[in-house]
């Protein structure tokens, strides 16, 4: 490239940019930000699968097109109508909650931060956790939510109101066996506990394993419409496990549990749940 040729090059880079309009601008967000949503829900939905697959189809046309295989392409043509029709009832479960999510109104939040800086005593923490292995020690099933971003409020109209502080007392004797609010979930809002005997949706993951009983079911299938966490307490084994970001941790001590709430739940800080950084977990498969 001479220097003349180099100069214009540079010279309509410069006056590309210098017609940018705040129009323009916007678009290019707009864009963006609907790219990284339909990822986003392929990745949460577990539709990169059906992504995948749809790769391979456009591939198979493509050389179909090259080498002109005319029988193929006619076949093509009449059932790609029905094929469109046939996604949209197959995956109707996936974009009905994809479109859920679309409309939550702190979505643009769950954009920039993943998930909510809260300021809330220790002691909020220590009195989850106690109240938790107090119950796996006598095999006390429990089920309990603690809110992120995504709102609970469609959950928690679902069961009885306590809002009474979090305390290990408390959470205990909701899970009391043969008491009145121990059936159902439990949701806790910051320091506060909400409701008790709520119901949850199970959810309809083929892959779980036939071992984890209706409770971790339920707080899979809540995983998949929100991004709280839920805490689960076994009632044939003790066990507790943690279900966050539609992954299952298991916890072996009270230590562990506080440490998972305070990185998940409080206190967490925004600056490691840039835009960018979710991209790139997009990407990887990461969540």
């Amino acid at each position: 490239m001479s220097i003349s040729n180099f100069q214009n090059f540079i010279s309509e880079i410069v006056f590309s940019i210098q017609n940018i309009h705040i129009t323009g601008m916007i678009e290019v967000f707009l864009i963006s930000y609907v790219v990284y949503f339909i990822l986003n829900w392929l990745r949460n939905f577990k539709a990169m699968n059906l992504l995948k697959g749809i790769g391979v189809i456009t591939f198979f046309v493509v050389i179909c097109v090259v080498f002109k295989f005319s029988v193929i392409l006619f076949i093509l043509e009449r059932i790609y109508g029905i094929a469109a029709i046939a996604l949209v009832v197959v995956f109707q479960n996936d974009l009905r909650q994809g479109i859920e999510h679309l409309g939550k109104k702190n979505m643009f939040l769950n954009l920039i931060s993943k998930h909510r800086k809260t300021d809330v005593d220790h002691k909020v923490v220590n009195e989850i956790a106690t109240a938790t292995f107090s119950m796996a020690k006598v095999k006390t099933g429990a089920l309990i939510l603690l809110e992120r971003l995504d709102s609970l409020n469609a959950i928690i109209n679902t069961g009885i109101v306590i809002d009474g502080k979090v305390s290990s007392a408390l959470l205990i004797n909701i899970f009391e066996k043969n008491t009145p609010l121990h059936d159902g979930a439990v949701v806790i809002v910051g320091d506060i506990v909400k409701a008790a005997t709520c119901y949850l949706p199970l959810s309809e993951d083929l892959s779980i394993s036939k071992s984890l009983g209706t409770r971790h079911r339920a707080a899979l299938g809540i995983s998949e419409e929100t991004d709280c966490l839920t805490i689960v307490v076994s009632e044939e084994t003790g066990k507790v496990r943690v279900v966050v970001d539609r992954e299952i941790l298991v916890v072996n001590d009270e230590k562990s549990l506080v440490n998972i709430l305070v990185k998940y739940v409080y206190n967490q800080k925004d600056d490691d749940n840039t835009i960018i950084k979710n991209l790139k977990n997009i990407i990887k498969g990461e969540p």
